[in-house]
C-alpha cells in the first residue's frame, strides 16, 4: 500500500503567509518560518512555499524568505513562483527547496519543463495546474487564476507529465477557499491520465474531506491550508483521520 502525503502549502505575498477565497481577498495569516516549524512539529509530510504575486510582477520568488522557511524544516520543500528559467530552478534547490513547482512558466514555455527535468531530476519538477470548471472540461489559469488560457486542464496535465514533469499539483479555483471538499471529479479525471503523482488542492474543509481525495479522487498527496492557519483543524488530527480510514501514514500513531 502506498503511503498518503499530507502537504501543507504556504502562500506567501510580501513575505507574509496569506489565505484566501478562490484566490481573492487574501488576508495576512502569519509568518512563513514560524507556521513551517509548527506544521511539520504536527506531523506534516511535505511543504509547499508558493509566491503567489512572482509570476504577476515578473519576477523572481523571494529567496531571501523561502530560505530562512528552508531552514526551519527537515521535511521536503517545494518553492514555487516566478520560477522561468533553468537558473532559478537551480536558485530554488540552492535556497533550500527539494522540488520546484512551475505553473505560467510551464503553460507560456513548455520546454522548460524538459529543461528542468534534464537539470534536476524529474523527481524535482511539479508543474502546477490552476483550473475551474468550464460545461464539461476544466480550463487552466494563469498568473494567480487570473488569466483564462483556453487550455484543457487534464490534456496539459497530459502533456506536461510527458514532458517530464514528476508530479502534478491541481488546484480546483472553483473550490479554493470554500472547504466543502475537493473537486473529485477533476481531480479523478487527471490522476487517471498521468502516470505520475497528483496533489489534490483546493476545498479541504474536514478529514474525511482529505481521505475523500485519496479513495474518490485517486490523489496521492492531498495539500491544505486555511483550515490549519485558522486552527480549525490541525496536522495531527487529519493523519489520524486519514488512518482512521484504513489509509497508509507516515507517522500517524504518533
Amino acid at each position: 500500500m502506498t503511503t498518503r502525503r499530507l502537504v501543507v502549502c504556504l502562500d506567501v505575498k510580501g513575505g507574509r503567509v496569506v489565505k484566501g477565497t478562490r484566490f481573492q481577498s487574501l488576508r495576512d495569516v502569519g509568518d512563513p518560518g514560524e507556521l513551517a516549524a509548527r506544521y511539520e512539529a504536527e506531523g506534516a509530510d511535505e511543504m509547499v512555499f508558493l509566491d503567489v504575486s512572482a509570476s504577476e510582477e515578473e519576477r523572481a520568488p523571494l529567496l531571501d524568505v523561502a530560505r530562512r522557511t528552508a531552514e526551519q524544516l527537515f521535511i521536503p520543500l517545494t518553492i514555487g513562483g516566478g520560477i522561468d528559467t533553468v537558473d532559478r530552478v537551480l536558485g530554488a534547490l540552492r535556497a533550500g527547496a527539494d522540488k520546484v513547482a512551475m505553473n505560467t512558466a510551464a503553460i507560456l514555455r513548455p520546454a522548460l519543463i524538459d529543461e528542468a527535468r534534464e537539470a534536476v531530476g524529474s523527481q524535482c519538477v511539479i508543474v502546477s495546474i490552476d483550473a475551474k470548471r468550464e460545461g464539461d472540461v476544466w480550463r487552466v489559469y494563469t498568473h494567480g487564476a487570473k488569466r483564462a488560457t483556453g487550455l484543457d486542464a487534464v490534456a496539459w496535465a497530459r502533456q506536461a507529465a510527458a514532458l517530464g514533469a514528476g508530479e502534478i499539483l491541481l488546484t480546483s479555483i472553483d473550490r479554493d477557499g470554500l472547504r466543502t471538499g475537493y473537486d473529485l471529479a477533476m481531480t479523478r479525471a487527471i490522476a487517471g491520465a498521468v502516470d505520475v503523482p497528483v496533489i489534490a488542492s483546493g476545498g479541504a474543509g474536514t478529514a474525511q474531506d482529505v481521505v475523500r481525495a485519496f479513495t474518490d479522487g485517486g490523489a496521492e498527496a492531498a495539500l491544505v491550508a486555511g483550515i490549519l492557519h485558522d486552527g480549525t483543524t490541525s496536522v495531527a488530527a487529519l493523519k489520524q483521520g486519514m488512518r482512521a480510514a484504513g489509509l497508509l501514514v507516515r507517522g500517524a500513531e504518533a
